[in-house]
């Protein structure tokens, strides 16, 4: 598990446990909503620095679609976890009560002056069914629809609860009530009970609306063009910038590009080059794509998609590209996936793209144009059409897509 840490800053009045965030029961918390991407996220962040001043980003390395993205702000008391494999907001989990206070209505609780009390809940959301109470963490977790609360029970009144559904007495026999150890938020639409341990596990990311575009299917067929899914584009490599804008619209940027780094393994063109060439680059960041026009015909040459993986240079650039690489040997309808032994998904890892493909050879070495890229240099493999830029742990960060 690796994490990255932005810069402390710290600005008057931004103590920690100051902050009051809108809890939304089911939908989310304060500028954070259930089903987000993790661009967004980010987005809200960067446009709070004097709130969010210190940021954890949590993941796992090795097998990055394992375990959760985590955005963690240790200041405040609370995470946001991702799904790994859409990038979308799936539980927020507040785990230090007193760091961060929530307004429900027109109340408050949490935070250091409005403790979140068992008394203090039930006053706030109301009767519930009775809860689940945990014998191995002591934890006896109260439920409401796209809300828990768990509460540490001591051990001298653990025969208050029995092991399993049970009822808890607002106080204990001493008068004290227990206090809210953690907070879940999350999708209400599939009555799951969402908690600690095992049941974080069953926090689901809503489901996207009808005709969302937000992890559509590309289709890639080597050496021709692509399609996308949901809204039927189609861009084969040749059209002009009039046709790609007619098809998905004005780029988010426009850029022109340098020379590429790998021209000293040409024998074709030995002249000197300058730090710019004509050609020149559209960028969709919202859908992972990049596209290529050469500088002189202006058609298009290449196409470049994304995977968002963490623990690459490029991450948060790019909303991940859902891209289907159809084995050119195998023929495949466009819209049918097949099987994964005859297509290459951003979830294929480079030692299938081998079997699928075969083998290409040594790897050139790319380190994104710094000395000090803190993720570390990646790996280039080509082929007829196409070429892989594959992190250290074994996943695709890019597909070059081209004509040999």
């Amino acid at each position: 598990m690796l994490q990255s840490q932005r810069p402390r800053r710290r600005f008057e009045g931004t103590a920690m446990g100051s902050i009051v965030l809108d809890l939304r029961p089911g939908l989310g918390i304060g500028p954070f909503s259930l089903g987000m991407p993790i661009c967004e996220a980010f987005a809200q962040i960067e446009q709070q620095p004097n709130i969010y001043d210190v940021v954890h980003v949590k993941y796992f390395d090795e097998e990055p679609l394992k375990l959760d993205i985590v955005i963690s702000f240790p200041d405040h008391g609370f995470h946001l976890r991702f799904d790994p494999w859409s990038q979308r907001l799936r539980l927020i989990e507040v785990y230090d009560i007193k760091r961060v206070q929530m307004r429900y209505a027109t109340s408050l609780i949490g935070g250091p002056s409005a403790l979140a009390t068992f008394v203090a809940v039930y006053q706030l959301f109301g009767p519930t069914f009775p809860g689940i109470y945990d014998k191995d963490r002591g934890v006896y977790t109260l439920f409401y629809p796209g809300l828990s609360f768990a509460f540490p029970i001591p051990a001298q009144y653990t025969d208050c609860c029995s092991d399993g559904e049970a009822e808890l007495p607002l106080e204990f026999p001493d008068g004290t009530t227990p206090v809210t150890c953690r907070v879940c938020i999350y999708d209400s639409s599939t009555d799951k009970r969402v908690g600690v341990g095992s049941l974080m596990d069953k926090a689901a990311v809503p489901l996207l609306p009808a005709g969302s575009l937000y992890m559509e299917e590309v289709h890639a067929k080597l050496g021709e063009d692509i399609r996308f899914s949901v809204g039927g584009q189609h861009i084969p490599f040749g059209a002009s910038p009039q046709d790609v804008w007619t098809e998905l619209g004005r780029p988010c940027g426009i850029h022109q590009k340098q020379v590429d780094q790998m021209v000293i393994h040409s024998a074709s063109d030995p002249r000197p080059r300058t730090t710019l060439c004509g050609d020149y680059f559209y960028n969709y960041f919202t859908r992972g794509l990049d596209i290529l026009f050469d500088g002189q015909t202006h058609r298009i040459k290449k196409f470049v998609l994304h995977t968002n993986y963490p623990g690459h240079s490029d991450f948060n650039s790019y909303i991940k590209c859902n891209f289907v690489i159809h084995n050119p040997e195998i023929d495949v309808p466009f819209g049918e996936v097949g099987t994964t032994k005859h297509c290459i998904t951003p979830s294929t890892k480079w030692v299938q793209v081998k079997e699928i493909l075969g083998d290409c050879g040594r790897a050139a070495i790319q380190t994104q144009g710094s000395t000090s890229n803190p993720f570390g240099s990646t790996f280039v493999y080509g082929y007829q059409n196409i070429a892989f830029e594959v992190m250290k742990n074994g996943y695709i960060a890019t597909i070059t897509l081209f004509q040999s």
